[in-house]
């Protein structure tokens, strides 16, 4: 099976010995829409040294997993596999219980209930790299842990590592009542920013039960025509003209573009290339950033998740089955917060 892989020879704890090696998976023999992707039975995955093996309780969806799908911008597919995906199986938000540890593995013991980024997590079991998890939060279930690593690890690096946010500062966040904005908004107030958050008519209520100070409906006000400038912007959504950024920032100000689908489908990045060519010649920083697996930062975000300051919004959960009616949800931009898979 093209999802088995090399065992460790000296792997410690297994899953129960008398199952047959198999499991439930979703995979996708090719790139396409939501069509693509099925119910399969597969061989179980194996781990490395540094890996662990998971138990997947549930998985979250967000966009990263609908670019893994549809195998745009194209210059992913370098990586992901030109003509058809390496790893047929989709997924990489996951909270679950370990079942097997790698020989190099010593931050986690087969039974504790972990969650992070692992490899086709739209399955009973996972692989994931040890250095990409962190203990699952007391305070939150399975399916809440499990929409939080890709989401909330791209809005606290945008934030802190390429936003630089400091306590006081005016935070606008764009795209306040997805995935990433959802996390961006709680963020911000975490560290002490007064937050504007930016959102559709239906969702100003959720933004501003993130703890959003302002809200702005983009269909009645544009944020770059307002009174207020803002000292940093967490652009996630909406693709905002590089003009409207800067427009809406104070003279020395920040724009960190996180997001954006229509950046071209050969590199999904053209604004963000545009930003980073202009922003030498300008008072304001016009940055980008690409976001990095790290458990560090999800212990991070475990910290502040059971001290109450950040919690996952769910807004909705589909069971494994309807996995590609789950990306359908997310495509027609219904969401507000963060689908979850349970299995």
């Amino acid at each position: 099976m093209a999802n088995r892989v090399e065992r460790d020879e000296e792997l410690v704890g297994a899953v129960d010995p008398a199952d047959d090696g198999m499991m439930r998976a979703v995979v996708q023999k090719r790139y396409g829409d939501a069509d693509v992707l099925h119910l399969a039975r597969i061989s179980r995955p194996g781990i490395k040294v540094d890996e662990v093996l998971v138990r997947v309780h549930a998985a979250g969806l967000d966009r990263g997993t609908w670019h893994l799908m549809t195998g745009r911008p194209y210059v992913m597919r370098l990586v992901l596999g030109l003509r058809r995906p390496k790893n047929p199986v989709s997924g990489l938000d996951l909270a679950g219980t370990v079942v097997a540890v790698g020989s190099g593995v010593t931050r986690f013991q087969v039974g504790e209930e972990v969650f992070g980024f692992g490899k086709g997590s739209f399955a009973e079991y996972a692989a994931a790299k040890e250095n990409k998890l962190a203990r699952k939060p007391a305070n939150i279930s399975f399916e809440q842990a499990a929409v939080v690593p890709v989401s909330a690890v791209t809005a606290l690096q945008g934030l802190r590592d390429a936003g630089h946010i400091q306590p006081g500062q005016k935070v606008l966040i764009t795209g306040a009542s997805g995935g990433v904005g959802s996390y961006a908004v709680q963020l911000a107030k975490a560290f002490d920013a007064e937050v504007t958050g930016v959102c559709s008519t239906a969702k100003t209520d959720v933004v501003r039960s993130f703890g959003a100070d302002h809200v702005i409906d983009y269909t009645r006000e544009d944020f770059a025509k307002g009174t207020q400038h803002y000292d940093l912007i967490l652009d996630c959504a909406g693709n905002p003209t590089l003009p409207r950024l800067r427009q809406a920032l104070t003279t020395t100000g920040t724009a960190v573009i996180a997001g954006g689908e229509h950046g071209g489908n050969i590199t999904g990045m053209s604004r963000q290339l545009r930003a980073l060519a202009l922003s030498p010649f300008v008072h304001q920083r016009l940055t980008m950033f690409a976001s990095t697996q790290r458990g560090t930062d999800l212990e991070q975000l475990a910290d502040l998740i059971e001290s109450g300051k950040v919690m996952p919004y769910l807004d909705k959960t589909f069971p494994l089955e309807r996995v590609a009616e789950a990306m359908r949800y997310l495509e027609a931009g219904k969401a507000r917060g963060k689908v979850g898979i349970t299995l």
